[in-house]
């Protein structure tokens, strides 16, 4: 019987170990199932048991390839651990092609000024949307909740206005309550939609002070705009960003894509597993996504549960009601 040896890499600071670890040990979990080998932790030492000395050095490249990611400002993450692992194992593809993993994740990211940290992708889908966000001037993110459509979206928007690449952030969606009615809110236009841009505007709060938001509000640099409003406008030198376009109509989306101006970017998120639109209506994103999917120019990123970032419970739930269907 071959014994079983053992690989232990020290790690002198403690928090490093900690993110290293993760929330209650996931990503020990998470090594584990890809190592297939018992992964602990004792004292300030990373330990990995096993008889074969080249899974044991690939243990060690992987943690290396992590502790530099980590010190580059990249969280630790259980699908950055599933990506650099990938990059090294011979057998499995390389989400960063001939560059490793961690370079390819570190050249997806951006930089939005004034924002509290940079803002890496966390999955190869991420880095990709973002790659496509900068390549075309439609760009398309559908996926379930938590994998980051909408955030991603918003902090490569305020980057671009930040920068003055370009002029103005223009944020719509169309105001369709999710299986429960409102009723008539109270307020101007701005009031009445606010609820319904929230998400967008907890996503821009999260990458930069709150006075930046008022004063980019204040000097119309980031304006709301009801979808149903949009008819007739052609929006020249802008990002502008649909949220929740599953609940679109057919007509709706159609007058919104053909709202881009000179120099302006689109991006349309959305969740098609989560429509709220009256049976007998289609979703507009739905048909988009078949009506133009022989045009080139626009990009479209399709992510799943393997790109939920917000939560690993998150992930959990979302598996469960797929198998349902």
């Amino acid at each position: 019987m071959t014994p079983t040896e053992a690989v232990g890499i020290a790690l002198d600071d403690m928090r490093l170990l900690a993110d290293v670890c993760g929330v209650n040990d996931y990503n020990l979990r998470v090594l584990e199932r890809l190592m297939g080998v018992p992964v602990f932790v004792r004292g300030n030492e990373l330990f990995l048991e096993s008889p074969d000395a080249c899974l044991r050095g690939l243990f060690t490249a992987l943690i290396r390839q992590l502790l530099e990611s980590i010190e580059e400002g990249m969280p630790a993450s259980p699908d950055l651990i599933t990506a650099i692992h990938a990059s090294l194992a011979p057998d499995l593809p390389n989400p960063g092609g001939d560059r490793s993993c961690a370079d390819f994740f570190k050249e997806s990211a951006i930089q939005v000024p004034g924002a509290f940290s940079k803002v890496y992708p966390r999955t190869a889908n991420q880095a990709l949307y973002l790659r496509g966000l900068s390549t075309h001037d439609i760009s398309m993110a559908i996926g379930p909740a938590g994998t980051g459509k909408t955030y991603l979206a918003v902090a490569w928007a305020l980057r671009e206005v930040l920068t003055k690449s370009r002029r103005r952030l223009v944020l719509t969606r169309p105001v369709v309550e999710a299986g429960e009615s409102l009723g008539f809110l109270p307020g101007d236009l701005g009031q009445k939609i606010s609820p319904y841009l929230r998400p967008l505007y907890d996503a821009m709060e999260a990458l930069v002070p709150y006075d930046v938001v008022k004063r980019l509000e204040d000097n119309h640099t980031i304006e709301i705009a009801p979808l149903a409003y949009m008819r007739g406008r052609s929006l020249n030198n802008c990002v502008v960003i649909l949220d929740e376009a599953q609940n679109t109509t057919k007509e709706q989306m159609k007058m919104f894509l053909t709202r881009i101006g000179e120099g302006s970017a689109a991006v349309v998120t959305g969740d098609i597993t989560q429509i709220d639109l009256p049976r007998k209506s289609e979703s507009g994103l739905v048909h988009a996504l078949n009506v133009l999917s022989s045009i080139d120019d626009i990009f479209v990123c399709r992510m799943d549960g393997r790109d939920v970032v917000r939560n690993p419970l998150v992930r959990k739930i979302i598996d469960a009601y797929d198998s349902e269907i």
